[in-house]
């Protein structure tokens, strides 16, 4: 007969004693549980992970594709479809880990954009500081993406990329991106933001392929501003360096080395953004000649409703030769379009771009997979973007 009380036949109190202690044992199990919890807690509260992404569709008619009119289905006209993770710890004393993974596809094929890469469009990790500012490395934006490309008439807010310019000389259309780079940015005072760029060869001759950049911002009130300066030296002589060769230009053959410069303005006025951008692209060639691609921007925003925005472009772009200080071709182009938004993340769009080259050169609108056989190209696309 089981003894009431615990007792053990004997008398003695062993097995009351031994319960108690497992109850004890017990309880600070659970609370150790739940310290651990809370620190657990705090842990994930202090680190994220977001997943985000932008998906454009579209239909894009051409009149003239060499000799022929052509109707396209069409991605990444406004935004480039993307999808990507952006990661933040927060390690104390205002210093944060970060991180950023970003891939780009063909919404219409669903195939890797930037080669098949995995994360072709972005992929870095580094440290940011409240006071001492943000260090990354990976494969990054140089300066002229950072500091002009949000105040040009092709900015994700106005019209698609066939707003830009001819050949995208000045990479704002994003033709490269620099790998093994290391980037640092200041912190902003008083409106005004720094960033400089310095991309590796990561060869043993070590100004083969290599690319650095400075710029700066500046934003306050109505006012925004954007300068920027990038070089690039032996850009793509393989694909191990900070510009790989399947990811450059291929108008021009044997490029030794490549400036960009520039400077761009926005200012609001109401419901209105007037905007000015000038930039200039110097190409040296191996045979001993170089080309220089002027452009110059003006810019008009209106948003009728917070619903309904309307945007206009004219672009002239200059082509000088070593042999010429006049221009040797020239392009015009104008370019319209209005946007309407069905919510804050959706929006369908409608553009028109009109370019007319000088009569030795044949029109071709950036973005369009071939040129005109004339000079002048027409360019009518439609289409609905959605942000998640």
């Amino acid at each position: 007969m089981q003894n009431p009380g615990g007792f053990d036949g004997t008398g003695s109190h062993t097995h009351n004693k031994e319960t108690q202690m497992n109850r004890k044992g017990l309880a600070m199990a659970l609370a150790g549980a739940g310290i651990g919890a809370v620190l657990s807690g705090n842990a994930a509260a202090q680190s994220s992970v977001t997943l985000y992404g932008i998906v454009d569709s579209g239909i894009t008619y051409t009149s003239n594709q060499k000799g022929s009119s052509t109707w396209q289905a069409t991605g990444g006209n406004e935004q480039g479809t993307r999808w990507g993770m952006v990661g933040t710890e927060d390690l104390g004393g205002g210093t944060t880990a970060i991180f950023k993974l970003e891939n780009g596809f063909n919404i219409e094929t669903g195939t890797a954009s930037a080669n098949g890469r995995m994360f072709g469009r972005q992929a870095w990790v580094g440290l940011s500081n409240q006071r001492w500012g943000t260090f990354t490395m990976g494969r990054q934006y140089n300066a002229a993406q950072d500091s002009l490309a949000p105040l040009q008439i092709g900015a994700s807010t106005s019209l698609t990329q066939y707003a830009l310019h001819p050949f995208d000389t000045d990479d704002l259309n994003n033709s490269f991106r620099t790998d093994n780079s290391v980037k640092y940015v200041t912190p902003t005072f008083a409106g005004f933001q720094g960033n400089a760029m310095y991309g590796f060869s990561n060869a043993t001759n070590f100004a083969a392929n290599r690319s650095w950049s400075v710029g700066g911002t500046y934003a306050q009130g109505p006012l925004r501003l954007g300068v920027a300066y990038v070089v690039l030296d032996n850009p793509a002589l393989d694909t191990t360096g900070a510009i790989p060769s399947d990811n450059y230009f291929t108008f021009l053959k044997g490029i030794t080395k490549q400036q960009i410069w520039g400077a761009a303005g926005t200012y609001d006025f109401g419901n209105a953004t007037f905007g000015l951008l000038y930039t200039s692209s110097l190409f040296n060639l191996q045979t001993g000649a170089s080309q220089r691609f002027n452009n110059y921007e003006g810019s008009f925003r209106y948003r009728f409703t917070p619903s309904v925005m309307f945007a206009i472009g004219e672009t002239y772009t200059q082509v000088l030769t070593t042999q010429s200080a006049k221009p040797s071709v020239h392009y015009l182009q104008t370019s319209a379009g209005v946007q309407y938004y069905l919510s804050k993340r959706t929006d369908l769009y409608v553009n028109a771009i009109y370019q007319r080259s000088s009569s030795n050169a044949v029109a071709a609108v950036e973005g369009i997979s071939n040129p005109s056989s004339s000079n002048t190209q027409v360019v009518g696309v439609v289409g609905i973007r959605h942000k998640f």
